[in-house]
């Protein structure tokens, strides 16, 4: 047998040894994503609520909760509690949380009076993605009267098709005394039931006429059918429900003699079919009851006595797994930094939503191909002052998000920041919110920036700021997700340390098997370069136009969407900018994000043998590279900066020294030995530029526009830029070169003052917040920020390196 046919017969061999092996990975990879699928479907997927639970699932049924205290006729209407809002709780959110397992949650409610307890548990069994239960706790806070009145809510609803039924109560009764059930069916979770148990707490007792009629001392159930677009507006159609109850009372008993508060703002007890039904309980001092839903192919249904086994199981284990992989290390290992860590975290995944709906897009012009003249920016606000979006969808989004009460929706550049601590958790779940974002492509690779999908998320969001526009980028974050995962999957070749992890097969699937973790990248890889190359196109700047001198003609970006005060999709909406816009800018974030992003597709190229890109990819990286140097270094600012044209028609820099004049070095393009990295780590360190006590400012201090304007980006303190200030200070410190030393004193001292920076105005405050005052430290903006602020947890646990010896290496 000649050479060249025993190597056509090995070849033959392998693709016959791949084609027996596909059907396996194939059956492997389908098993892993129902093994997510069942331990995902069900969760508290709404965070724009105090509680609501629902399953990722389209038109479903949901559930939420409400309450009030009821000792005055007039405060009712401004103390009820349904969607978290600004500034009127203490302090709310997961103190611990696991979204395959469940958790607690403590909510502060100063104006009623009570602290009100969620315990959410996941039960595991049966085809349609198990059971769950959750007890609701109410304690009065110390100010309260001694006879402090709660009335609280419970509701499920739902939409689309499918049955909803009240089981075993009478509409002749005057309420339910026991536990109520409701019975249900739809195609997706088959049969169920949801039973609200009688529960534990004392009920007023008013003396009026009317508890006669309607006792407080049981449930009252009202059933009823309302268009499918009035159920997310709950308390709307129960407030009016009340007014015509309040009608119907007062005249009865006469203005001298109204019911009490308590008696007056009940509903109807009117138990039923229907797609709405709501429970309600009005309790005097402390009060504690379950809602237990049961899968009808569940092995047995959830008792009350199960939610109580399971609550400290499952506390218990997520402290005993947070120990294990964030742990804090020193200085942080005193007062209340593991209680603080694990707050920020749970809320982080505590915030993660499914959301479902249509989204407004405007397609009518593409300015991508058009912002070519000078003024572009006023055509463009013309264009959109026509305002000819349309609806699109719907679509499905499955996503963690910034903020509960004033961001409850998905943003694509946050996201990539809010999966790196989720990744270092539970990887199978950050690769589900991955392909859920990259699902949302269109054929071009546009992906919206911010996914408002349906009238609900609508509802938080003002219309000048709804629609999307299909030529808009944002910074492309989830690449720094996905290098994550092929870092713990190098890892895994080398280190048995993970070994542990591997076994907690509901986390790491796809990192355990090793095929499986390919398929997945096999998959998403076409989406991949697809919004690459989109954003090449898109979002290419003016080169050869301006006869600029650069390695490269092609490696130039530009932000569309520019106006001459913000550019929104940079993500750094206000930072000052070249004035006026012009159509020869280059932006030196946009170039850093590409090359970020060339990096790691390149690297996911390597990983699928996709040999032919990867050499394409390792083009674009060299020439990006030696382009930033070529574009955007200033000689004499010592400093990257945006580059613009002048009146002279000649490429001219524009430098504001922040968090823009860092973006390579931000981006991780910046090397050891790069001879730019001094001037970098001297700007980083000066305190009369960005250094601060509390973190690197996002505007140097002698910056024209520090502190000026909306002063959004133009000098408060951002964890999310911060944290890659600090991860690139770590990964220099670690390396031997000429700067080591003087990362390692930067980054130590930039640890410590990042996250006690967080921790102070959480402690003061109970809130973690979307920015920090450069010169106070303290919270502002946002309130209940856990979305990337989140990103100290990951801090807390990187490395301590102040006892370390490192000598510069000259």
């Amino acid at each position: 047998m000649t050479r060249d046919n025993r190597h056509g017969t090995l070849l033959q061999g392998l693709a016959c040894l791949l084609a027996l092996q596909l059907p396996l990975v194939s059956a492997q990879v389908a098993g892993i994503e129902k093994a997510t699928n069942d331990s995902l479907l069900w969760g508290p997927y709404r965070p724009n609520l105090y509680f609501g639970v629902r399953p990722r699932i389209p038109k479903t049924l949901m559930g939420g909760l409400m309450w009030t205290r009821v000792e005055d006729y007039t405060s009712v209407q401004n103390t009820f509690r349904h969607t978290c809002e600004q500034h009127e709780l203490d302090g709310y959110g997961w103190d611990e949380y696991d979204v395959r397992s469940g958790g607690r949650q403590t909510i502060h409610d100063p104006a009623n009076h009570v602290d009100i307890t969620t315990e959410f548990i996941k039960f595991p069994g049966g085809e349609h993605g198990g059971s769950w239960g959750v007890r609701i706790k109410g304690t009065p806070r110390e100010d309260a009267s001694p006879n402090t009145r709660t009335t609280v809510l419970w509701y499920n609803t739902l939409e689309g098709l499918g049955s909803l039924e009240v089981q075993g109560a009478d509409a002749e009764e005057t309420g339910v005394e026991g536990d109520v059930v409701l019975k249900g069916h739809t195609a997706e979770l088959g049969d169920f039931e949801v039973r609200v148990t009688e529960g534990k707490g004392d009920h007023p007792v008013t003396g009026h006429p009317s508890y006669d009629e309607k006792p407080l001392d049981r449930t009252l159930v009202h059933s009823g059918q309302v268009p499918e677009e009035a159920l997310w507006q709950i308390k709307a159609v129960l407030f009016a429900h009340l007014k015509g109850q309040i009608d119907a009372l007062v005249p009865k008993y006469g203005e001298d003699n109204p019911p009490p508060p308590a008696q007056i703002y009940t509903i109807q007890h009117a138990p039923s079919r229907g797609n709405i039904h709501i429970f309600q309980k009005v309790f005097e001092g402390p009060f504690e009851f379950d809602v237990i839903f049961s899968s009808g192919s569940a092995p047995a249904k959830i008792t009350s006595e199960d939610l109580t086994e399971q609550i400290d199981s499952v506390t218990s284990g997520f402290s005993t797994r947070f120990a294990d992989i964030f742990k804090p290390k020193a200085p942080f290992l005193k007062e209340r930094y593991e209680e603080f860590s694990k707050s920020l975290f749970s809320n982080l995944i505590g915030g993660i939503g499914y959301f479902y709906g249509d989204s407004r897009v405007d397609r009518s012009y593409d300015t991508a191909y058009e912002e070519d003249s000078e003024g572009f920016w006023e055509e463009a606000a013309e264009a959109r002052g026509r305002n000819q979006a349309q609806f699109e969808g719907p679509s499905e989004l499955y996503t963690s998000i910034p903020s509960r009460p004033f961001f409850p929706r998905g943003f694509l550049w946050d996201e990539g920041f809010h999966l790196l601590p989720v990744i270092d958790w539970d990887a199978d779940l950050t690769l589900d919110i991955i392909k859920s974002w990259f699902m949302l492509m269109d054929e071009d690779g546009w992906i919206g920036r911010e996914q408002i999908l349906g009238a609900e998320a609508r509802s938080k969001v003002p219309e000048e700021f709804q629609v999307q526009y299909p030529h808009y980028a944002n910074p492309p974050t989830l690449f720094m997700v996905i290098s994550s995962f092929l870092d713990k999957l190098d890892a895994l070749k080398t280190d048995t340390s993970n070994e542990k992890l591997l076994h907690e097969k509901s986390y790491f699937m796809q990192l355990a098997n090793r095929e499986a973790a390919l398929q997945y990248l096999r998959t998403l890889y076409p989406l991949l370069k697809r919004h690459y190359f989109w954003f090449r196109k898109t979002q290419a700047g003016d080169i050869k136009s301006y006869d600029r001198e650069a390695f490269s003609t092609k490696e130039g970006y530009r932000w569309r969407g520019r106006t001459p005060q913000h550019i929104l999709t940079s993500g750094l909406d206000d930072y000052p900018r070249a004035q006026p816009p012009h159509p020869g800018e280059l932006h030196v974030d946009l170039i850093s994000w590409m090359g970020m992003m060339t990096r790691a597709i390149q690297r996911i190229a390597v990983y699928l043998d996709e040999e032919d890109d990867a050499l394409e990819f390792a083009k674009y990286d060299e020439a990006i590279t030696r382009n930033i140097d070529d574009l955007h270094w200033s000689d004499k600012a010592k400093t990257y900066c945006d580059a613009t044209i002048d009146d002279y028609e000649e490429h001219s820099l524009v430098c504001h020294k922040g968090y823009i004049s860092l973006f390579p070095f931000l981006t991780g393009l910046v090397d050891k030995d790069s001879k730019r990295l001094g001037a970098i780590l001297d700007l980083i360190g000066d305190e009369e530029e960005l250094w601060s006590p509390y973190g690197i400012r996002s505007l140097s201090k002698s910056d024209e526009f520090y502190h000026t304007a909306e002063d959004y980006w133009r000098s408060p303190i951002w964890m999310n830029m911060n944290y890659l200030a600090v991860a690139n200070l770590l990964n220099i410190a670690q390396q031997k070169g000429p700067h080591q030393a003087r990362a390692k004193t930067l980054y130590t001292e930039l640890r410590k003052n990042l996250v006690n920076t967080v921790y102070e105005s959480w402690k003061e405050t109970g809130f973690a917040w979307e920015q920090y005052n450069p010169e106070t430290g303290k919270g502002q903006r946002t309130q209940h920020f856990t979305g990337w602020t989140s990103l100290v947890v990951k801090i807390m646990a990187m490395p301590d390196l102040s006892g370390e010896r490192v000598r510069d290496e000259l």
